[in-house]
């Protein structure tokens, strides 16, 4: 690269003009905003706001997940030269994505944190924005879900993860990353019939009506026929999708507050990702990647690139 082009390049996490194209910077510097995407909280034009959620006070095991989003953001910086593989779209350069920064809350007020995250997302929907969000632990997962199910209604949950997060907890002010979906489900925000849970691998004998396609089923029948049957329940209803890293095995990503052998490959989670394409995404999140468990940054890589598939998940909807 010439100098000349070099100087023209720097840091689009703040000069960047257009939200639209790639981003060819030095992926070893600069600042992290999320696949190089304009830092902003501006959203006139926007298609998604990437937002990151700094919480892991919800935990049963391991902390670290508040350092997730950063560490994501990082890994994203090597997937911003070229368009996603695999997908006839170029999301990064079809659609105008934004980094909208971290939620911003008092870490020892944790009791209004449900509140205050669930108006950060009120806020980017309502300015007809969708937004794929960088965790934290999985419990951030309930409050974003009651910003979409006022505006949509009552969600398809598509959700990846090793355990259910339905045991029971009518405390809804307990704030668990372990009960969260019971608790939504209980609530009318997520309708069990049309929703889904895939690579489930722990013990809860009530589903709640969700339909669940463990991990050993994944291994059995494939990712293309998973991803047939997951289109099969979800019809065209509004879905919001949520991946708990550990739904990946252990062997493909260490670094989790809860890890589970027998899980599914990076490999298959791609295939699945890529082949669900045309459900009717409204939103999404990763969750639970824990940079002080990831000693080789191999689970902040798939925390970014499943967060980018999401992106192109939304980038079909809207542009198929």
């Amino acid at each position: 690269m010439a100098l000349e082009d070099a100087k023209s390049q720097v840091d689009q996490a703040f000069t960047r003009d257009d939200l639209r194209g790639l981003s060819f910077e030095n992926a070893f510097g600069g600042a992290t905003s999320f696949l190089r995407r304009r830092y902003g909280k501006d959203l006139a034009g926007v298609d998604v706001a990437v937002t990151g959620v700094p919480f892991d006070q919800a935990v049963t095991n391991r902390p670290g997940t508040r350092l997730g989003p950063r560490a994501i953001r990082e890994a994203s910086t090597l997937q911003a030269f070229d368009p996603p593989y695999g997908w006839p779209i170029d999301v990064l350069s079809d659609l105008a994505i934004i980094d909208y920064g971290d939620l911003a809350f008092d870490y020892a007020d944790v009791p209004a944190f449900p509140d205050r995250l669930t108006a950060h997302i009120r806020g980017i929907l309502a300015a007809d924005v969708a937004s794929v969000t960088l965790g934290g632990d999985h419990y951030i997962s309930f409050p974003i879900l009651k910003a979409y199910a006022e505006k949509y209604g009552p969600m398809s949950l598509l959700q990846f993860d090793a355990h259910t997060d339905t045991w029971p907890d009518d405390d809804m002010g307990r704030i668990d990353h372990g009960t969260m979906f019971y608790k939504a489900v209980k609530s009318g925000l997520v309708d069990p019939v049309r929703s889904v849970q895939v690579g489930i691998r722990t013990v809860n004998d009530d589903t709640l009506g969700v339909n669940i396609i463990d991990a050993r089923k994944v291994h059995e029948i494939g990712p293309k026929a998973v991803a047939a049957r997951i289109k099969s329940i979800l019809g065209d209803h509004p879905t919001y999708l949520s991946f708990d890293i550990d739904a990946l095995d252990p062997a493909f990503a260490p670094g989790t507050g809860t890890p589970v052998w027998g899980g599914l490959s990076s490999a298959q989670a791609a295939v699945i990702l890529r082949e669900i394409a045309g459900i009717n995404i409204k939103g999404g999140d990763v969750v639970e990647v824990s940079p002080p468990f990831d000693t080789t940054g191999a689970t902040a890589i798939a925390g970014a690139h499943i967060a980018t598939e999401i992106l192109c998940l939304l980038g079909w909807s809207k542009l198929a």
